[in-house]
């Protein structure tokens, strides 16, 4: 009996041994990130302009388990200018569709999906998304939200940029350049679409790192 409880307890030991431990930075130093290695989603990027492309794309993503939120307005250089969100974007792992409600605004399809509690969805900062989403459709509440900034102090950590962020989890850039251009143009570049996507995508990365981290305990905190 003894000899097979002591096997037991060798054996548990050597897994947790094995399972390899990351390091991950409390507080992150920008002065690294731009030698890393630059990450841009290559997957499919979809433009929504109507609500009857609306309400097909959102059949279509609530097909995945988990969905990245984030959205983009048109930056005002003017003191006391400002605008009403421009693009929402919604992201599954491997697509991500651009919602262009400066031309058809916070569709009910939409504001249904981002209000479905049975839905997961995931992003950074969504306070400020909420708050933006809401000058387009008051009766918009929103449900089925993780926080990641919340996510992220559970383990520790204290910058909570997306670039930060990703940087310490993936030690990859996220390039932020297309972030003060129009967002309302007649055209989005190709630089703004895939920043956009991008910022949507990373998102699910990072929830299914940290969700990992957090449950598995196999990181040291530095």
């Amino acid at each position: 009996m003894l000899n097979s409880e002591l096997q037991a307890n060798m054996h548990q030991h050597t897994a947790c041994t094995n399972i390899a431990m990351r390091q991950i930075f409390k507080k992150t130093d920008k002065s690294f990130i731009p030698e890393l290695p630059r990450f841009a989603f290559d997957g499919r990027i979809i433009v929504i302009q109507s609500e009857s492309e609306a309400i097909r794309a959102v059949e279509a993503l609530r097909h995945y388990p988990v969905l990245g939120i984030d959205t983009e307005t048109r930056p005002a250089f003017q003191k006391g200018k400002s605008y009403k969100v421009a693009l929402l974007q919604i992201a599954g792992e491997d697509l991500c569709f651009l919602f262009r409600l400066n031309e058809f605004g916070f569709s009910p399809c939409l504001v249904e999906l981002l209000s479905d509690p049975s839905i997961l969805k995931v992003g950074l900062s969504l306070h400020d998304d909420f708050l933006m989403l809401r000058r387009r459709n008051e009766s918009f509440v929103p449900a089925g939200y993780i926080e990641l900034q919340d996510f992220a102090k559970e383990l520790g950590i204290e910058d909570m940029s997306l670039q930060k962020l990703y940087a310490n989890i993936f030690h990859k850039r996220i390039s932020k350049n297309a972030r003060l251009s129009n967002w309302e143009a007649d055209v989005l570049s190709e630089s703004q679409k895939v920043y956009a996507a991008t910022d949507a995508v990373t998102c699910i990365q990072l929830y299914q790192e940290l969700k990992n981290l957090k449950e598995n305990k196999a990181y040291e905190l530095v």
